[in-house]
C-alpha cells in the first residue's frame, strides 16, 4: 500500500506540471491588461515554459540517476514553488518571461523524477504499467483542467493566483516524501559531463525554437538554420556519448527495438494529438462561440476517456500483447480523426465525440508506450529513459501544433484570399486568421464571418485527414515492430523487464 500512496503523492506534481502548460489560456487577457506585453513577449510568456522543459529533460533525468531521484524531485519542487511565487507577482512582462523559463527548468527536474521513481517503486511489470497509466493521466488531466482552473482563479482573485497552486502542493510533497518515496541513484554513475549537457541543449533548444517559430510564422530560412544547427550539435552529442564511460544519455538504448519503436509511436501519436488539440480548442471558441471556460468543460469527456484508456490498457495487456493493444486503441484514434474530417460548423458534439476517440488512443500509448520505454532500460538508466520519453512527447506536441496549425492557417488564408473588403486593414485581418476576422466582426458582413468560420473548419477537416494518416503509420508500427512484446501477465514479479 505504501507504493500506491507514494503514487498518489507523485500525482500532485504531475498534475501541477500539466496545469502550468494550459493555465494561461484563460489568464492571458487579464495578464495582458496588467503587464501590457508586446505580441512577441506574449508568445514567449506562453511558450517559454514548455521550451525549457523540453530542453533540460535529458540533463535532469540523468542528474537524478546520479544524485538521487527523490532528492532531485524535492529540490525541483522547492524551486518550482519559489519561482511560481515570483511569477505570480512579476512586475513586468520581461520578469514573467524569465519566471516562465525558470519554471520550465524546474519542471524538467520533476517530470523524469516522478516517472523514474514509479519505475523503481513498482518492480512488478503489471503494477508498474497501471501506475504509469495513472501518472500519464494525471498530466493529461492537469492540461485539461488548466483553462477551467485559470478562469476560475482570475474571476475570484487575480491573474497571478494561477501560479500559486504550486505552493500548497510543494508543502505536501516535502512533508510526505520522506516516508512515502524511496531514494534511488545509480551507484556506478560517473560525474556529470558538462560538455554533453551543453551539446544536448544545443541539439534540443534550437529544434524546439524552430518548431515554435514555424507554428507562428511558417517554415522559413531562419527555422531551417536552427534545425540544421541542432542537427549538427546532435551528431556531435551522439559521437561524444559513444566515447564516454558515463554518458549523459546511453545511446545504445536505441539499439533495443522495443525502446526505439515505442519512442517513435509516442512521437507520431503526439504529433496528431498536439495539433488536433490546438485546433479543436480554437474551433469550440471561434466557430461554436463558447467561452474558454465552457470549452474547457467540453474537453471533460475526452479527459475521462483518456483516464479510462490509460488505466484499462495495462489491464488488458496482462492477457494480450501490448503492441496489439496499442495498435487497436490507436485504431480508435483514427476513427476519431475520421469524424473530425467531416465536421462542419455547428458540429460541437461530433467534435467532442471524435476527440474522445482520439484520446482513447492517447491514453493507451501514454501508459503502455511509456512503460515499454522505461521497461526496456536497466534500472540504473530509468531516469534517462524517462527523460527521453518525455522529450519525445514534447517534440511531438510541438511538431503537431506547427505542422497542423500551419496547414490549417494556409488553407484558411488561401480560401479567404478572394474575399474583398473596403479597407485594406480589415481585409488583412479577415484573410490572416479566424480570430482576426472575429476581431473586426462589426466592420464586415455576416456572410464574410460565416465564410471565415467555414474556411477554418475546412482547414480542421484537412488537418484531421493528415493526422489520421500519420496515426495509421503508428498503428502499423505497433502491430509489426512491437508485436514481440509479451503480455504483462507473463512477466513475473522481480523478473528483469529489459524488452
Amino acid at each position: 500500500m505504501r507504493e500506491w500512496a507514494g503514487l498518489g503523492l507523485l500525482g500532485l506534481p504531475t498534475v501541477l506540471l500539466g496545469l502550468d502548460v494550459t493555465v494561461l489560456y484563460l489568464v492571458l487577457p487579464s495578464l495582458s491588461a496588467a503587464l501590457d506585453p508586446s505580441a512577441t513577449q506574449t508568445l514567449w510568456i506562453m511558450d517559454a515554459y514548455g521550451f525549457f522543459i523540453a530542453g533540460f529533460l535529458i540533463t535532469m533525468g540523468t542528474l537524478g540517476d546520479r544524485i538521487g531521484r527523490r532528492r532531485l524531485l524535492l529540490v525541483g519542487m522547492v524551486a518550482f514553488a519559489v519561482v511560481s511565487v515570483f511569477a505570480a507577482f512579476a512586475p513586468s512582462a520581461e520578469m514573467l518571461i524569465l519566471a516562465r523559463a525558470l519554471l520550465g527548468i524546474a519542471g524538467a527536474t520533476l517530470m523524469p523524477s516522478t516517472l523514474s521513481l514509479i519505475s523503481h517503486m513498482f518492480s512488478d511489470a503489471r503494477q508498474r504499467a497501471v501506475a504509469i497509466g495513472v501518472w500519464a493521466t494525471m498530466f493529461a488531466l492537469g492540461m485539461a483542467a488548466g483553462p477551467v482552473v485559470g478562469g476560475a482563479l482570475v474571476e475570484i482573485l487575480w491573474w497571478g493566483a494561477a501560479f500559486l497552486l504550486a505552493v500548497p502542493i510543494a508543502v505536501i510533497v516535502l512533508a510526505c516524501a520522506g516516508f512515502l518515496l524511496p531514494e534511488y541513484s545509480d551507484p556506478q554513475a560517473g560525474r556529470l559531463d558538462l560538455v554533453s549537457v551543453a551539446l544536448s541543449l544545443a541539439t534540443i533548444l534550437p529544434v524546439i525554437y524552430a518548431i515554435k517559430r514555424t507554428a507562428v510564422y511558417g517554415f522559413g530560412v531562419l527555422a531551417l538554420l536552427f534545425v540544421l544547427f541542432g542537427g549538427a550539435a546532435g551528431v556531435l552529442f551522439v559521437k561524444r556519448q559513444r566515447r564516454l564511460a558515463s554518458p549523459l544519455l546511453d545511446v545504445t538504448l536505441f539499439a533495443n527495438r522495443a525502446f526505439s519503436a515505442a519512442l517513435t509511436v509516442l512521437l507520431i501519436g503526439l504529433v496528431g494529438v498536439g495539433g488536433t488539440m490546438y485546433l479543436v480548442t480554437q474551433y469550440l471558441q471561434l466557430v461554436e462561440g463558447l467561452t474558454p471556460f465552457a470549452a474547457g468543460l467540453w474537453m471533460g469527456p475526452p479527459a475521462l476517456a483518456m483516464f479510462a484508456a490509460a488505466i484499462g490498457a495495462p489491464l488488458i495487456a496482462r492477457r494480450a500483447r501490448p503492441g496489439i493493444v496499442m495498435g487497436l486503441m490507436l485504431g480508435l484514434s483514427v476513427v476519431g480523426y475520421a469524424l473530425l474530417a467531416v465536421i462542419g460548423t455547428g458540429d460541437s458534439i461530433r467534435v467532442v465525440v471524435g476527440f474522445t476517440f482520439i484520446y482513447l488512443g492517447l491514453g493507451a500509448i501514454a501508459a503502455l508506450g511509456t512503460d515499454t520505454v522505461v521497461g526496456a532500460a536497466p534500472a540504473s538508466k530509468s531516469g534517462s529513459a524517462a527523460a527521453m520519453s518525455e522529450t519525445v512527447q514534447e517534440l511531438g506536441i510541438g511538431v503537431g501544433v506547427a505542422l497542423l496549425g500551419s496547414l490549417t492557417a494556409a488553407l484558411y488564408s488561401h480560401r479567404m484570399a478572394e474575399t474583398s473588403q473596403a479597407s485594406t486593414e480589415v481585409a488583412e485581418r479577415v484573410t490572416g486568421s479566424l480570430s482576426g476576422a472575429l476581431s473586426v466582426a462589426e466592420r464586415v458582413s455576416p456572410r464574410v464571418l460565416q465564410a471565415a468560420q467555414e474556411a477554418f473548419t475546412m482547414g480542421v477537416n484537412i488537418a484531421a485527414v493528415t493526422a489520421g494518416a500519420v496515426t495509421l503509420v503508428a498503428v502499423l508500427l505497433c502491430l509489426v515492430a512491437l508485436r514481440h512484446l509479451r503480455p504483462l501477465g507473463e512477466i513475473q514479479e522481480g523478473e528483469t523487464d529489459q524488452r
